[in-house]
């Protein structure tokens, strides 16, 4: 019979040598292994051992205060920190700032890769998430302090492309989370919200020759879990470590909620209606730039408030919510609880959920501001004196094609009250979101603006865009002085160019109506005929066509539009993210070949998505529709016919 691998959590700690590289899973307050971090922190204030350690985190772990990674927090503890978010881990930042010992700050999802390159035997990770920000070696190269001095990121050709090359290192210790194990170490997961970094960092440790401590809050009989269920085999734990309840929290603020952990769905009327004040009206504008069948993701703080928005305005099921540790769908949830959501379709790892993002696969990210320059560039990772680190954000955002940023135009003491569907500005905050130069760069415009990402910069107040030569005045809100409540506040100069009033439904109490406004295909809207090109440009981009009167109200737009040109054109029609249902095929079909034998002198079709560029070129070849869909505009030019 083979010897049980439960142990008390002193036991655990002890074979942790000093010098060690411990590697730890968590995201804010979700998966910390709470317990065993409580007795890492009891041998070191008892024995002053084990210290000099090297901690690596990719999400920031803790409480802001006491609990999660502060248990480490002791000068002489820690020689080197890599991590991706310090925010949540104060005492580990004072530490940092104060250099007390190396501190560095990589993304998030490098961080993760990272773990599954180890495990692999392939310790080092080639991406270009960073380039152009602090982590670019060219600028601070992940360096947190002045102690950090060895460079961990190195600037690469591969291909004509510039690259970041993140060096990989060995984990002698991995301490992971799970819900039950057997006495072998077979671990599941079944009462946790997510299921995080456990499996990569355990074979990472592995892989290094390290071992491998898992906190769980119960133990099943031998041999008795559902193999379907185990998601840490037995033969990578090495000890498996039972906590108290009070040290098992399925997050730091909430003992267990199974809506987080998929055992049942929440009603949404349980979810609490969102006053309106500033911060709503914010969250709702942000809630305008999305479409139907989008993928997106939500950050932390304000933008967590989007998620309610769309609970309230029974749009969440026309768009897919995600959150960056591997939540796809259902309603994010925000405090201790962020990172997870009720009502999801389905959870991932942790570095799954990056392979997505980092590829490309959001259509929108919402996320939130520390600071932000004329030049459109924004910091949240050190500011005022705070290292909060970035988290997930450089990745987010250098792949995503829509990027709303959502703050308050000042902070720490504004009053903005909105009356009588107006918003008046009673007190402006102390603290300027819009500096004349940011701290640290966590998002270069420049490069956005290289990739031709579109860019908003939502306020209580007004709207900005980024334009290639930097912030453009787009709205202002009803009540608002452009003058003396925007210009006079920046500094720096932004191009004002006749800007637009806010839609003024966002300062009255009641719904939207964003379920209409979405389910509209609003077509007018899509279509632009360009005469000294002589084409039109047909944005079919997340249009989803459901019923045969869509394709009527696409046909009778297209006729209104071009039937006065008196001639023929050149067409261009993007169909990313484009669907419709299989019950109009043949009617849309029908309606596409109509269009083209009577407008077009060429036409260039494109889609990034496989199956949409096959469905639609079987149905137009059926029709002699020439030509078939490409992957992007600029595969070919158009075609005559």
């Amino acid at each position: 019979m083979s010897i049980s691998k439960v142990i008390d959590a002193a036991d655990a700690v002890a074979v942790i040598r000093s010098g060690d590289v411990i590697a730890t899973s968590g995201y804010g307050g979700h998966g910390v292994p709470e317990g065993v971090l409580v007795a890492l922190e009891e041998r070191f204030l008892d024995e002053g051992q084990p210290e000099d350690l090297t901690l690596v985190f990719a999400g920031g772990q803790g409480d802001s205060a006491d609990r999660g990674l502060n248990h480490l927090g002791h000068e002489g503890m820690l020689a080197r920190v890599i991590a991706g978010h310090y925010g949540l881990v104060p005492k580990i930042a004072r530490l940092a700032v104060e250099e007390k010992l190396e501190a560095y700050n990589f993304p998030e999802g490098v961080l993760v890769h990272l773990y599954r390159n180890i495990a692999r035997g392939a310790p080092r990770v080639l991406s270009k998430v960073g380039l152009g920000t602090f982590v670019d070696p060219r600028r601070e190269g992940g360096k947190v302090n002045a102690s950090a001095t060895d460079d961990l990121v190195e600037l690469v050709e591969f291909d004509d492309e510039e690259w970041l090359l993140y060096q990989g290192f060995p984990i002698d210790i991995a301490l992971i989370r799970g819900t039950t194990a057997d006495p072998e170490g077979n671990v599941t997961m079944e009462r946790e919200a997510l299921m995080l970094e456990a499996l990569a960092l355990s074979i990472a440790a592995k892989t290094s020759g390290g071992y491998v401590i898992c906190q769980v809050e119960r133990v099943a009989e031998a041999s008795s879990l559902d193999s379907r269920e185990v998601r840490i085999p037995g033969v990578m734990v090495d000890a498996v470590v039972v906590a108290p309840p009070e040290h098992h929290m399925q997050t730091f603020g909430t003992p267990y909620n199974p809506g987080m952990s998929g055992e049942i769905r929440v009603p949404p009327s349980s979810i609490d209606r969102l006053p309106l004040d500033y911060r709503t009206v914010i969250a709702r504008r942000a809630a305008y730039e999305m479409t139907p069948d989008a993928v997106v993701n939500i950050g932390i703080g304000l933008p967590d408030l989007i998620g309610r928005v769309a609970s309230e305005e029974r749009i969440a099921d026309l768009v897919t919510f995600t959150v960056d540790p591997g939540v796809i769908g259902g309603i994010p949830l925000g405090g201790f609880d962020f990172g997870g959501a009720v009502n999801r379709q389905a959870v991932i790892d942790h570095a799954a959920a990056f392979d997505f993002i980092d590829g490309g696969g959001l259509d929108a990210v919402f996320l939130g501001i520390a600071q932000c320059d004329g030049r459109g560039d924004v910091n949240v990772s050190r500011f005022d004196g705070r290292l909060a680190g970035c988290g997930g954000f450089i990745n987010l955002t250098q792949r995503t094609q829509r990027i709303v940023f959502v703050t308050p135009f000042t902070s720490g003491g504004l009053e903005a009250v909105i009356d009588d569907g107006v918003l008046q500005i009673r007190n402006e905050g102390r603290v300027r979101k819009f500096v004349s130069e940011v701290e640290q760069i966590t998002f270069s415009a420049a490069r956005a603006a290289s990739q031709g990402q579109d860019v908003l910069y939502i306020t209580e107040r007004c709207v900005f865009e980024l334009s290639p030569h930097g912030l453009v005045l787009g709205e202002v809100a009803p009540g608002i002085d452009v003058d003396s409540d925007i210009l006079s506040l920046l500094p720096f100069d932004v191009v004002v160019d006749d800007p637009r009033q806010m839609d003024p439904s966002l300062f009255v109490p009641g719904l939207l109506g964003l379920r209409d406004r979405m389910l509209d295909i609003r077509i007018e809207d899509r279509l632009h005929y360009d005469s000294e090109s002589n084409t039109v440009f047909m944005d079919y981009s997340g249009l989803h066509v459901r019923t045969a009167e869509d394709v009527d109200q696409i046909v009778t737009a297209v006729d209104t539009l071009l039937g006065p040109v008196g001639h023929r054109v050149h067409s261009i029609v993007n169909y990313d993210r484009f669907l419709l249902d299989e019950d109009v095929e043949e009617a849309y079909a029908d309606a596409v070949k109509y269009v083209a034998d009577k407008y077009y002198l060429s036409v260039s079709r494109h889609a990034t998505g496989g199956f949409t560029r096959l469905r639609l070129s079987n149905e137009f070849a059926k029709r002699n529709i020439e030509p078939a869909l490409h992957e992007s505009p600029g595969e070919s030019a158009p075609d005559h016919g």
